[in-house]
């Protein structure tokens, strides 16, 4: 099908910088039988008045062409001034997505990128502009205003528009358009009207702003850059039976099913192309003249180029599987080019530029203060570096010609691929010599060393360049340091040698680490981290939504270096929030952390906040947090943070020493163990309770596919507890509790638990409401601590119905408990078993503080509810 060319691109106002140019279309009627929709409008095409692209399938009414504002995908990359690699994980299903590449639906698995909302089919990734979020900034560009990032479709059909009011998402086309900061929505044809400056919308707040970000990324991929785990994979697809599709470099192309006088043909676009045997196939006529194949040769790689300047040259199967024409090194046969349909037609055939005298190069500006996006400039074999700069840079609005300036380009060429020729960037900068700074988190050393030993251990097991490598922070207690590297080169071996060292039989950690400064004095941003193993795994999803509504190098992933990296990003900020994604146990992992090296933060009291994805969550109880993430939308889990209130908690140190030699010593003669310490948050439980919880864990540790929901780890609680029912102890006789210097006579109990908070087990209230005239009524920050008896399994199960309380015992600051036998300890959920000896209780330090979510209900405007994005919806949805 002929196309008409596309006029030349004219700037348009609020389009962030980007120009956009008269959509390509066919010629009326071209739109399919089926159900059809405008991408413009989103309403439905009667009969056959529309019109519809030939290479990105974009369908338009003939009313709403005038109004078209979206570029085509073969031009959408050429109008990118800054481009920006998108971020893929592993290809998954994605329900009621998109294309954005040639506008299908995503009925098979695809891509998405983990830092903006960009969907793509797996034979399409190749062809995706490099448009994505810039999250940082990397020594070359600083400035400090924003415009919007706009990103097409895959809005709900509720959404919007913020111009017009009227609805402009759609279920059933790739329509509308999002702005990737602060969420804004707006047809395709209103969005040139909101004001081009961005201001962050509802979270701007919250948000790290990107030009407070440092990250010299070079040599790193975008995983690597924003922590993303390489192995993370997709959770499986109930409904799905294919598994997923391999590499897209992998694959052949998209199967065409040709129509009744059509036949197909197989295109390469290079040599590259070949040697990787990746092809793209079209559907031509049987009687199709050179002109027509080459121009659907052209489309089917998204370039917009004349015709004229290709011809396709033949290239038999034979051929293509001998290992002298791959290995040739860029010098294929050239002979072999004639007509396109011949007797027998060859098996594939490979895009080729035909020579010229002269070519049109086009010149991106490395500043961002010009009003264009590129120059267009004819070069030919006398041109030189020099004479394209001093053409360029008056045209470009620059007053004085620079002396130090040079070109940078990526030299390719064009037999290799033509895409990748079409795709070659030219700019202009200016000739300085920029500095290098690579921070490289390393984890998983000897603790307690100093600098110079630290680096001793690196030189002899990493080998590191002292010239270029230096220790620039050191985490003593942690056994982590922080590297300052100065070589783009040997930052990437290091980074790819830690991941298959070991010290000391444990393995190392390497965590590239941007730097956050200069934040404005309104801003507070949130530090977030995620346990993604906790909840069922919906810590995947919010992972993806949270690094969506903010910048993705505020979001860090638990598993990967722990809390350290990202106190250690923030440490120079002068104040912001944290909010902890996960259970108890990683509410307290946080909390450990944050206590050892807030004395290196700038904001030494940053306030906690918690969205509990474990299975107790008696801390996000009492915070008003809820009793766990049951797939809120993650935007309204944003504005609660920043509504929510701060408020005070104690925390408590426990002293653990055995008196008695460690398990396995040889006629007893080995040393008892150290001391241990330990911190509390929530409540330390003996005896029957520590039991329960240690089985469990047992239970877990040989099965951890089967406790991925929090009913199924509550009924195998159940079921733990059944079993012990029968059992009969008399820990009273086996423990002594001395409590502010005072001891105490323990009544019959079979378990003893001392409380901060008031909720155990999962929201039972084991203290109980009643008054006494003995104690002081519970608070978290009062400085004290409930200790409380159960008499068994019945009993834990009474007062987890709420049918009966625990038996109070004590209340104090100061507990010392004596165990005259190996007994069950547990710790926030962490339990052991523990050897005779003495357990201290003590205050730790300084109260914490928390965030406390707010009762007063939120204002549901009209602002609110539009902002509220579709990425927070995907973990509802099931997201893959």
């Amino acid at each position: 099908m002929q196309s008409s060319r596309i006029a030349e691109p004219a700037p348009l106002e609020g389009s962030g910088g980007r120009k956009v140019p008269v959509q390509r279309r066919g010629p009326q009627g071209s739109v399919s039988r089926h159900p059809t929709f405008c991408h413009g409008c989103t309403d439905f095409i009667w009969g056959l008045a529309g019109y519809q692209c030939d290479v990105c399938n974009f369908m338009s009414h003939e009313k709403c062409l005038k109004n078209v504002k979206i570029p085509c995908s073969c031009i959408a990359p050429s109008l990118v001034r800054v481009p920006v690699a998108h971020c893929f994980g592993p290809p998954g299903h994605y329900k009621r997505k998109f294309c954005t590449v040639c506008r299908k639906s995503l009925d098979s698995p695809a891509f998405r990128c983990e830092v903006c909302e960009l969907h793509v089919h797996t034979d399409c990734i190749l062809f995706a502009c490099s448009d994505c979020r810039q999250c940082h900034q990397d020594g070359h560009q600083d400035h400090d205003t924003y415009h919007h990032h706009w990103r097409e479709g895959n809005l709900s059909s509720s959404a919007r528009c913020e111009v017009c009011k009227k609805t402009c998402g759609s279920s059933e086309v790739l329509s509308g358009m999002r702005c990737e900061w602060c969420g804004i929505l707006a047809h395709a044809a209103c969005y040139v009207i909101v004001t081009p400056q961005c201001t962050f919308g509802r979270l701007r707040n919250m948000i790290l702003p990107p030009n407070c970000v440092r990250l010299y990324s070079r040599n790193f991929s975008k995983l690597h850059c924003f922590r993303i785990s390489e192995n993370l994979q997709a959770e499986p697809d109930p409904g799905a039976q294919a598994p997923h599709p391999p590499a897209p470099w992998a694959l052949p192309g998209r199967s065409l099913q040709p129509f009744p006088g059509k036949q197909t043909l197989k295109i390469f676009d290079g040599n590259d192309a070949v040697k990787r045997n990746q092809f793209r196939l079209i559907s031509v006529p049987r009687i199709a003249k050179n002109e027509e194949v080459v121009e659907a040769a052209l489309r089917a790689y998204y370039i917009n180029d004349d015709q004229q300047d290709y011809e396709l040259q033949t290239f038999t199967q034979q051929a293509l599987l001998s290992d002298d024409v791959i290995n040739r090194n860029h010098a294929l046969d050239d002979s072999n080019t004639g007509p396109i349909f011949r007797e027998s037609t060859p098996d594939a055939w490979i895009i080729r530029a035909k020579p010229k005298d002269e070519e049109v190069i086009r010149i991106y500006p490395a500043w961002l203060k010009v009003g264009m996006a590129y120059i267009s400039l004819r070069v030919n074999k006398d041109s030189t570096t020099q004479t394209v700069i001093k053409e360029v840079l008056p045209l470009l609005g620059s007053i004085t010609v620079f002396s130090s300036s040079h070109l940078i380009y990526f030299s390719l060429f064009s037999q290799t691929s033509i895409r990748q020729m079409n795709q070659t960037r030219f700019y202009v900068v200016e000739n300085s010599k920029s500095v290098v700074r690579v921070n490289l988190f390393i984890g998983g050393l000897p603790p307690q060393l100093s600098a110079e030993e630290y680096t001793k251990i690196l030189k002899d097991e990493l080998a590191i360049k002292t010239n270029v490598v230096s220790v620039s922070h050191v985490y003593q207690a942690q056994g982590a340091v922080v590297l300052e590297i100065s070589c783009f080169s040997e930052a990437e071996r290091i980074y790819m040698l830690v991941k298959d060292t070991t010290v000391n039989d444990k393995p190392l950690t390497g965590v590239v680490i941007p730097e956050a400064s200069k934040i404005p004095q309104n801003c507070c941003p949130l530090l977030v981290f995620v346990n993604p193993k906790s909840g069922g795994l919906k810590g995947r999803d919010l992972l993806y939504s949270f690094r969506k509504l903010l910048n993705p190098h505020q979001i860090f992933e638990l598993t990967n270096g722990g809390p350290l990296p990202g106190f250690h990003t923030f440490s120079r900020v002068p104040s912001f929030r944290v909010l902890v994604c996960g259970g108890d146990g990683t509410v307290g992992w946080v909390l450990g952390a944050l206590e050892e090296i807030r004395h290196k933060l700038v904001c030494s009291e940053p306030s906690v906040a918690i969205l509990p994805l474990g299975t107790g969550n008696d801390l996000g109880r009492v915070l008003r947090w809820g009793a766990g993430y049951s797939g809120e939308d993650p935007f309204s889990v944003l504005i609660s943070v920043d509504e929510a209130d701060d408020v005070l908690m104690d925390r408590w140190t426990i002293l653990l020493d055995a008196e008695e030699p460690s398990e396995g010593a040889e006629n007893g003669l080995a040393e008892p163990e150290p001391p241990k310490i330990v911190q509390m948050n929530n409540y330390c439980g003996l005896g029957i309770d520590a039991e329960l919880s240690l089985d469990f864990h047992h239970a877990r540790e040989e099965e951890p596919g089967k406790f991925n929901s929090r009913f199924h780890n509550k009924g195998v609680y159940v079921k733990v507890g059944l079993q012990k029912i029968s059992h009969t102890r008399n820990l009273h006789k086996d423990i002594k509790l001395q409590v502010d210097q005072h001891e105490v006579e323990l009544p019959s109990i079979e378990g003893l638990i001392f409380i901060n908070i008031p909720s155990w087990g999962s929201g039972a209230d084991l203290w109980g409401s009643e008054s006494d005239n003995r104690f002081e009524k519970p608070r978290i920050d009062d400085g004290l601590l409930e200790v409380v008896g159960v008499t068994g399994v019945v009993h834990m199960g009474q007062v987890q119905g709420g049918l009966r309380s625990g038996i109070r015992i004590a209340q104090g600051s100061y507990f010392r408990v004596t165990l005259l036998k190996p007994i069950p300890v547990q710790v926030d959920g962490e339990p052991w078993i523990q050897a005779p000896g003495q357990i201290i209780i003590s205050a730790a330090g300084p109260k914490v503080h928390m965030l406390k979510k707010s009762k007063q209900k939120q204002k549901k405007t009209g602002s609110l509810k539009e902002m509220r994005t579709d990425v927070g919806m995907s973990v509802t949805e099931g997201g893959r």
